[in-house]
């Protein structure tokens, strides 16, 4: 077993309420893509509420700000249930759902094998990737760094 795992977050600003009709084609599927990432080679956790996802989960103050966290054995896992299973339809049609962000909306970095990141720890790698661009503590796909580097003092 491999001393350390990534953890990501990423973060989307809906374009309008979960229980609007405008929303319904993204939370009809939720349960499927949530069951699929579950099931993934090299899947640890993801971050869910009571319900089994996390849209109802207030990590910001703009109430239309999601946020999806999970922790995968390593990169390639992560981007092989990203980009190579039904998870990429919704990546394709994310205009329709949501806005797009200004600033660096997905984060990557190594946690120890068995730890589980905390929401103000994934804002704090993601405010540290905005803040510094692609370093070992906070990265991004197109940038990865190796396991182990990148510890980051909140």
């Amino acid at each position: 077993m491999t001393s350390w795992c990534l953890a990501q977050m990423n973060i989307a600003r809906a374009v309008a309420d979960m229980e609007s009709d405008t929303m319904a084609g993204f939370v009809a599927r939720l349960d499927e893509i949530n069951a699929l990432a579950d099931g993934s080679p090299g899947f640890i956790w993801r971050l869910q509420d009571e319900t089994g996802d996390a849209t109802a989960i207030q990590a910001f103050d703009d109430p239309h700000l999601l946020v999806n966290m999970s922790v995968w054995q390593d990169l390639e896992s992560l981007q092989q249930y990203v980009y190579n299973t039904a998870h990429v339809e919704l990546l394709k049609n994310r205009v329709a759902w949501f806005d797009k962000l200004n600033d660096v909306s997905q984060v990557l970095w190594w946690v120890p094998a068995g730890e589980i990141p905390t929401v103000s720890e994934g804002k704090a790698r993601l405010q540290h990737l905005q803040d510094h661009g692609a370093t070992g503590a906070a990265f991004t796909f197109s940038k990865p760094f190796p396991a182990g580097q990148g510890v980051l003092y909140c």
